[in-house]
């Protein structure tokens, strides 16, 4: 962000820091340098809250962007401290309706047609109001089928790009300025954020999402999503079936059925996760309708995670290890993740995934927090240097938001349970000797390709050797700073025979009384000592302000 696009949202940019300011961040503020007068006035805190609360708070105040903005930094447990995700997570997405006045024009432009041409009801009053969009209760007049209408507020668009540029600068700033930020790449977080905003304020994405979902779920007696209609969707309007049910939170079910939602809704996560390797990113309670038959509805498919084969073996691989507290494996398992370059301290992080597991996981007392110990683990990985992608750090979070659901339903529910199938699938997928056989087929024709094309390259590097074509580049480290250390120390010896030479010849000049004279002495041979004597003075200055070493 260029200091003109910092001044032409200057009003924004005071508004963001007054926010931040009131909730106890004014001294982070300034350390970043503000232009003079910028904070003027602060509202004083009302009582005592801990930093990442007081952050939460500030986010929820200013508006969308933020909120969302901190409901997606809470999905990355690499990046940002553990405390911090927690918190994040109790960020509110409930906001004040806009009155619909203000939503139709949004409704027309999209549809290109006036309301009545597509709906032969609609519900001004939304059913839902949310940071990004509101929902509508409507039916279609060609088919007469009842549906939810998600309607985009606004310029939102608009709003976003401004604030996230704002998001961009302060995080930019707090990266370089302030030590306690350094340790996390938030710059490169706030980029992938961007991107994320952008399929957000998209719905074709949620729309293909929910498609795709409806067509690979196997568990359809117990768990859906409601279906998009595809020929009213647009970039902001989104058209699905509208599902009668009620808040997971809300619905009084008995016991057994109950416990059988959580045990359904939690298997079908895991075979998301592990078998389809794309999954509902946030499956929190508030995103979960139990239906009058029964069944367990998903809403809000803005945002999902994709895994390829080898992420969802990985995936497994921890699962188990986490299952069985066995650290050892779990490091072993990360390691792979490791840069070539960076070799983590594997014994220190072996010891946190150690007591990870023994806060998280200690069945002897019935405590079992798989979702948490997961996010711990990530948590672990990220400072050691471990990257994880985002789509790990959108796994963690579902297990843990599935996993808080279905202890609502059951409060004696176990996620072992619910992955321990899914994962005997996986293992078979895995290791079957028909897969294993797959794999040796391949990699036997990989190598017998390679193979045939070694003669071709030899015979290449022979004609490139016998045609003086060849070349071979070294790239010497370490020695960066070699050619300014001998130009330095060129210019001071050279200086240095100057003086000497100055020296002897004054020397002999006075010694011969070459006129003319002051007190006797002769003026060149004074000129030439008052010369040497600054020239050497220069020097020795120069080495004591450098060092010897340079």
């Amino acid at each position: 962000m260029s200091p003109f696009d910092f001044v032409t949202n200057a009003v924004r940019a005071k508004e963001i820091a007054t926010v931040f300011a009131k909730h106890g961040f004014a001294e982070v503020i300034q350390q970043i340098n503000p232009p003079p007068g910028f904070l003027h006035r602060f509202i004083p805190q009302q009582r005592q809250r801990s930093v990442w609360e007081r952050f939460r708070m500030a986010a929820e105040e200013l508006g969308p962007t933020f909120v969302k903005s901190g409901q997606l930094l809470s999905m990355r447990p690499d990046a940002i401290p553990e405390a911090l995700v927690f918190e994040l997570r109790k960020l509110q997405d409930n906001v004040n309706p806009l009155p619909f006045a203000e939503m139709r024009p949004v409704l027309v432009e999209e549809l290109g047609e006036d309301l009545d041409a597509v709906f032969a009801e609609f519900d001004e009053t939304p059913i839902a109001s949310a940071s990004l969009a509101q929902v509508y209760r409507a039916r279609l007049r060609s088919t007469g089928r009842l549906v939810a209408v998600k309607l985009q507020r606004p310029n939102l668009r608009k709003l976003v790009d401004s604030d996230l540029d704002l998001i961009s600068f302060f995080v930019t700033q707090l990266h370089h300025r302030v030590a306690a930020f350094s340790p996390y790449n938030l710059p490169a977080v706030v980029a992938e954020m961007r991107v994320a905003f952008g399929r957000e304020l998209d719905f074709r994405h949620e729309s293909k999402n929910l498609r795709y979902f409806n067509a690979t779920n196997p568990f359809t007696q117990t768990v859906f999503a409601p279906a998009a209609h595809e020929e009213f969707t647009r970039e902001r309007v989104l058209v699905m079936d509208f599902i009668d049910g009620v808040r997971l939170e809300k619905a009084a079910l008995p016991p057994e059925q109950a416990r059988r939602l959580a045990l359904e809704g939690a298997r079908s996560l895991f075979h998301q996760i592990l078998v389809s390797g794309f999954f509902h990113a946030d499956p929190h309670s508030g995103n979960l309708l139990v239906t009058p038959d029964g069944r367990l509805c998903a809403l809000d498919w803005g945002q999902v995670g994709q895994l390829t084969r080898r992420m969802r073996h990985f995936l497994a691989e921890l699962f188990e290890a986490a299952a069985a507290l066995d650290a050892e494996r779990i490091v072993a398992a990360a390691s792979v993740l490791a840069a070539p370059h960076r070799r983590p301290d594997f014994r220190a992080m072996e010891k946190e995934v150690t007591f990870a597991l023994r806060e998280n996981l200690n069945y002897a007392i019935g405590h079992q927090e798989i979702g948490r110990v997961i996010l711990s683990l990530l948590n672990i990985f990220g400072r050691h240097g471990i990257n994880v992608t985002q789509d790990y750090c959108l796994m963690a979070k579902a297990v843990l938001s599935i996993e808080e659901a279905a202890r609502a339903l059951d409060p004696q529910f176990d996620l072992r349970h619910a992955a321990t199938p899914i994962l005997a699938d996986l293992h078979r997928e895995r290791y079957s000797p028909r897969v294993l056989l797959g794999q040796f087929r391949r990699g036997l024709a990989g190598a017998m390709t390679r193979l045939g094309d070694l003669p071709v390259d030899l015979h290449r590097l022979a004609q490139r050797i016998s045609h003086d074509d060849l070349t071979i580049n070294f790239q010497h480290r370490g020695l960066e700073g070699l050619d300014d250390a001998i130009n330095k120390a060129s210019s001071r010896l050279t200086l240095a025979l100057i003086v000497a030479a100055l020296i002897v010849g004054s020397s002999l000049i006075i010694h011969a009384n070459v006129m003319p004279t002051v007190l006797g002495i002769s003026g060149l041979g004074l000129i030439g000592y008052l010369l040497s004597m600054v020239i050497g003075l220069w020097i020795v200055w120069d080495i004591f302000r450098h060092g010897r070493h340079k």
